[in-house]
């Protein structure tokens, strides 16, 4: 199994319940096909950087995850049918990628945990 993380950018006319659903019916197709899902986060409203559909701000979200090759695949496919998503990005992460994105996490981890 490869480490991947995806950032999705959702369109900002949702509500913050739709955004929720939006985020765990990808983090489904995710589990269904047997990943495994590390982190998830939710960076919020954001300004992007120029518009995108006539959008200038989005909905960010970050999901961090492993699984096999043809997972990413299926996950893009359900990036694309969806009319929610405005962008995505999936990168596959090498092992120096991974262990900072571990050191990440825990440095993360302990500030929530101290807040």
């Amino acid at each position: 199994m490869n480490q991947y993380e995806t950032v999705f950018i959702l369109t900002p006319v949702l509500s913050d319940d739709q955004m929720k659903e939006a985020v765990a019916k990808f983090k489904k197709v995710l589990t269904d096909k047997g990943a495994e899902i590390l982190n998830e986060e939710t960076w919020g409203l954001k300004k992007m950087a120029y518009a995108i559909q006539k959008k200038s701000t989005g909905f960010y979200c970050l999901l961090e995850f492993k699984a096999e090759p043809q997972v990413i695949d299926v996950l893009e496919t359900a990036f694309r049918r969806d009319e929610k998503v405005i962008r995505y990005m999936t990168v596959k992460f090498d092992k120096y990628a991974a262990q900072y994105a571990e050191k990440r996490r825990n440095k993360y981890a302990t500030k929530s945990e101290e807040a």
